[in-house]
């Protein structure tokens, strides 16, 4: 294991009106804030402080003005500084959120002042897919944030830290080694894809064929899926109870305190998945890709239920950074009908109860089979068919909206602005929501 620094690049989509003259105040004051504590040469924090106390910025800017002041004095040779340094934010003034079923499916709460916060879309560079999905999935280090505008784009950039395995080169930025043509290796043609659903009877749910075609070590982690049901149902119902009692910041705590929990059963399950992958011969784990919800709106209330309530993003996140992480290549696949068609014959099919799946063709030997399994063996045959889908060339179908709210369009809801401090609506908790 090694320790590795990069910066991440992400660009703010097309803020509104509003959002632009919030990110311009931003700037502003806390350019006029730079200026005058280095114009009154504060050279200590406490020095800083008292300069920069009196401007109209979050406590994030603020903290981050009195470590970088004293600074700037042992590297500037002059008695002026330029007037576009980036605005820069603490570790803890920036939030991430993933909303992977929106044609925008990132999107960053931006601190303006103590009490408000601007939640805006962005696109970031695909090459660094994995760190902002680590930096998510809580799995790096958010360090100082910069926020800048050029050409009228405003653009934020992340310094992110991460423990990574030494073989890893999704996060060593190598170039796949060639073979011994001098061309790129494409080892990947040989792959054994294992199929990840993501559900409700099972948490997350693991399969494969043999070289035989047969669907052989299903895992399902079904005990995960009732606990996380459990935890859920306990925070819903009372804090609740809690709010309608106005003891809105016990609601919070008890509320961060399960959410907690459940990432820890995140956290196993997905590094259990990817340790199945690792017994496997030239694995390639294959996920939904949940880009087609947008294009497809006929999955209804099941595929809605198991997007907000079961952490969807978060799961999907967690799994590709840990495979990453293991030199295990990810891909996805469109997910429509995986759950309603027969590994067996390709015919429809139907659930007369949640884990079960019962085939509607008569001829075939199916009949009922655990139905997590039979969605898992559909996923990783989409891949073997070749319908697989990079992340990369979805930038391709991407088309950003006319304006910047978090939905974008789409008709699932992304991350909205809130005065309350690092707080958003509960009906957007990203990963979170119900």
């Amino acid at each position: 294991m090694g320790e590795v620094t990069k910066t991440l690049e992400l660009k703010l989509v097309d803020p509104n009106v509003h959002k632009r003259q919030k990110l311009r105040e931003t700037r502003d004051a806390y350019q006029q804030a730079l200026q005058a504590a280095f114009a009154a040469g504060c050279d200590t924090q406490s020095a800083a402080n008292d300069v920069v106390v009196e401007y109209d910025l979050s406590g994030y800017a603020k903290n981050a003005l009195k470590k970088y002041v004293p600074q700037l004095h042992t590297s500037y040779d002059t008695d002026e500084i330029h007037d576009d340094h980036p605005v820069r934010f603490t570790n803890e003034g920036l939030q991430l959120d993933h909303q992977p079923q929106n044609a925008i499916e990132w999107y960053l709460k931006v601190p303006h002042h103590e009490d408000y916060h601007l939640w805006i879309p962005a696109r970031a560079n695909p090459d660094q897919r994995e760190w902002l999905e680590a930096l998510y999935a809580d799995d790096a280090e958010m360090g100082e944030s910069r926020l800048f505008e050029r050409d009228g784009t405003w653009y934020l950039h992340i310094t992110v830290t991460c423990d990574v395995a030494e073989q890893s080169a999704a996060f060593a930025d190598e170039p796949t080694p060639p073979d011994e043509s001098g061309e790129p290796c494409l080892a990947g043609l040989d792959r054994t894809p294992i199929g990840v659903d993501i559900g409700e009877a099972s948490l997350v749910t693991v399969c494969h064929r043999d070289e035989r075609g047969s669907p052989v070590r299903p895992r399902l982690w079904a005990d995960d899926g009732k606990a996380v049901r459990r935890l859920r149902k306990t925070y819903f119902t009372a804090t609740r109870r809690l709010q309608q009692r106005g003891s809105e910041r016990i609601a919070d705590s008890f509320g961060d305190a399960l959410w907690g929990r459940i990432d820890d059963v995140f956290h196993r399950v997905t590094r259990e998945v990817v340790e199945y992958a690792e017994s496997v011969e030239n694995p390639v784990l294959v996920l939904e890709d949940l880009t087609y919800i947008r294009e497809n709106m006929d999955y209804g209330e099941y595929m809605n239920r198991r997007l907000h309530g079961w952490g969807f993003a978060k799961l999907h996140a967690q799994v590709r950074y840990k495979a990453a992480e293991k030199g295990i290549p990810v891909e996805t696949v469109n997910p429509r009908n995986t759950s309603k068609a027969c590994h067996a014959c390709g015919g429809h099919g139907y659930r007369p109860r949640q884990a079960t799946f019962r085939c509607s063709n008569d001829g075939c030997w199916v009949g009922e089979y655990q139905a997590d399994v039979n969605g898992a063996i559909n996923i990783a045959d989409r891949y073997r068919s070749g319908e697989s889908h990079r992340r990369s060339d979805r930038t391709s179908r991407q088309k950003a909206g006319d304006d910047d709210s978090a939905t974008d369009g789409a008709s699932l809801t992304g991350p909205q602005d809130s005065h309350a401090d690092a707080e958003t609506q509960q009906v957007t908790r990203g990963p979170y929501a119900s």
